[in-house]
């Protein structure tokens, strides 16, 4: 990215325009004499305001110079002498992940190299850095929409860098589509090329066929239209948005005396596209992590962590079809739940059919589309008519369906979650709005929301049904492995699509540095999080206590009120706290699929 040319750049407009004693940290002395040192001397003899303020002679030595009077101090990470011997006006840490984390018990060096700037007023010490390893994630702004990088506990992140970023103002280069005109925060999940989803490519066939993907509606852009969008680019904060015009309007979300920014190694103006994929493919191909993990620090500026997690591979979910179709119900099946996913401009959903030992079967799974613009209203209708107030097989309903609240849309004020929200008010005895956590003590909890999306208080409270999602996804890849001769499988439909299996693995459960664990994406894993939310569904309906000898009748479902009522009933009740057995399925069985 050209960091180590910029640092030099400040170093010598500082001492021709404006000197003052400046110190530079490098990683270690190896470092300061073949790389830097030999740069720095460079700029001071070529440049002609600079060249005859050099003092030369005994004045000068490897890591000292002076120049229009003032000196230029060099020092790494192992000389806690160095770092503590001269103030300094401007200080320059270069690859602050590469500094040792202690120097002779001294202490962090980066706060010795604040000390030496404590007797000057205007001190400013820039740091730079690569990162290292860490867990990623990212977050939408509820205030521009941008996709930002979501801030980690620092016990999960080792690298020095991204906490120092994380702790300031997090700006993030962002490009402009070309096609679209939609802005967008640039990231390796955007690059894409022929056989990235299950890496059978060829370094040559991913430096020919690699473009980035615009994340806000799909655009394909080329490696060619790159010095353009450089040319319009735009730092943006979480907290900031920008005009039609480009004016970056409001302040930083956080309020902090470090100004920091992070830039995507895909907008390199010195490598391609086609060589950032070609140097992953290589990477990956090796077999070897540290190579895999080069690529992702140094190629794209990204936190890197070991993805392969416990997460099965996506031929095993293909692997467990069975002989049938969408919307036949197998024999076995006892009562269906739906698990919906609400993205920006698609719901997507899971029918999963559940028996005794928790076995189960897919039902049916697909994707409900919106319109041009951001917002659902016109697909709400087809989820409720065409999916869930429907007839399966030999008229077998859903008994259940949890929806996701937790989108959070590009307007605050008037968002999706409301519409989930008013959904699931509508139809109180069949849809329940869910959120899910990384951790919660109990799997499934459920509270009350007591305010309309008019912000008024309605007649029946609404129950918001929260979710243990490390609990429920890791219950999912567990049933993806299930021994075949075992009760309880987990089966598909001959219909399920090969985007349906990669989705459902698309995601993978890792260890954190700090303990626990975390779920790191490996791609686009709607159908994964519909799946949880089915069986959540299922396991609150009493999966886990039916007897072997449940039993599934044909019915007529009874008669439902007037749509335009449904907003004014009570909750449901809940069933007997000592319901088990036959007594759960008979309760079951008055509630919504008829049981014995």
């Amino acid at each position: 990215m050209g960091k180590t040319d910029a640092l030099l750049d400040i170093i010598g407009q500082r001492l021709d325009q404006r000197p003052a004693p400046i110190l530079y940290v490098g990683p270690n002395r190896q470092f300061l004499n073949e790389q830097f040192e030999p740069r720095l001397m460079a700029l001071l003899d070529e440049a002609p305001a600079l060249s005859a303020k050099v003092a030369r002679g005994k004045r000068m030595t490897k890591t000292r110079k002076t120049i229009a009077g003032v000196p230029l101090r060099l020092a790494h990470a192992g000389s806690s002498t160095a770092l503590k011997s001269d103030p300094a006006g401007l200080a320059i840490t270069d690859e602050a992940d590469e500094l040792m984390a202690n120097v002779k018990g001294q202490g962090d060096p980066v706060g010795l190299v604040d000390a030496r700037g404590d007797t000057y007023a205007d001190f400013v010490h820039a740091i730079t850095s690569t990162p290292s390893r860490g867990m990623k994630e990212t977050e939408v702004d509820p205030v521009s929409g941008l996709e930002f990088w979501k801030v980690q506990d620092s016990d999960d992140i080792d690298s020095a860098i991204w906490k120092f970023w994380q702790a300031g103002t997090r700006y993030h280069w962002t490009w402009r589509c070309p096609h679209c005109a939609e802005r967008f925060v640039p990231r390796f999940s955007c690059l894409e090329f022929d056989g990235k989803a299950d890496m059978r490519s060829t370094a040559a066939r991913a430096r020919a066929t690699a473009v980035v993907v615009c994340p806000r509606n799909g655009c394909l852009i080329e490696d060619s239209e790159k010095t353009g969008m450089n040319a319009s680019g735009l730092y943006l904060a979480p907290g900031q948005e920008v005009t039609e015009d480009d004016q970056v309007i409001g302040e930083p979300m956080v309020q902090s005396d470090t100004a920091s920014f992070w830039v995507s190694g895909l907008c390199s103006p010195f490598r391609s596209f086609g060589d950032r994929a070609a140097a992953y493919v290589d990477a990956v191909q090796s077999g070897d992590p540290a190579k895999v993990q080069t690529v992702i620090n140094a190629g794209f500026g990204e936190l890197w962590a070991p993805t392969a997690g416990e997460a099965p591979e996506w031929a095993e979910v293909a692997d467990l079809k069975l002989p049938y179709r969408f919307r036949e119900i197998p024999e076995g099946v006892l009562f269906l739940t739906a698990g919906v996913d609400v993205q920006k401009r698609k719901l997507v959903y899971v029918v999963r059919g559940w028996g005794v030992r928790q076995e189960s079967w897919l039902i049916e799974h697909g994707e409900l589309h919106g319109s041009g613009d951001t917002r659902l209203d016109d697909v709400w209708l087809d989820l409720w008519e065409q999916v869930l107030d429907t007839e399966y097989g030999d008229g077998l309903r859903i008994a259940r369906a949890f929806i996701d609240s937790g989108f959070r849309p590009d307007d605050p004020q008037l968002g999706d979650i409301h519409k989930v929200y008013d959904f699931c008010r509508r139809h109180r005895r069949l849809c329940y709005a869910t959120k899910g956590w990384d951790r919660r003590r109990q799997p499934i909890s459920v509270a009350q929301i007591e305010v309309t999306p008019a912000g008024k208080r309605p007649k029946f409270g609404l129950d918001v049904v929260h979710l243990d999602s490390d609990f429920m996804k890791e219950w999912v890849h567990s049933r993806v492995r299930w021994p075949k001769d075992q009760p309880g499988g987990w089966h598909l439909s001959l219909d399920a699509s090969e985007d349906y299996c990669r989705q459902i693995v698309n995601e993978a459960r890792v260890r954190k540095p700090g303990g626990g664990y975390t779920w790191v994406s490996r791609g686009p894993h709607d159908y994964l999080d519909s799946e949880a939310m089915a069986y959540a569904a299922a396991k609150m309906l009493g999966l886990e206590r039916l007897s072997d000898s449940a039993a599934r009748l044909s019915h007529t479902p009874p008669e439902r009120p007037a749509q335009e009522d449904i907003s004014e009933l009570p909750p449901s009740p809940p069933p007997p706290a000592a319901a088990t057995g036959r007594r759960q399925s008979q309760w079951l069985g008055q509630r919504r699929s008829s049981w014995l």
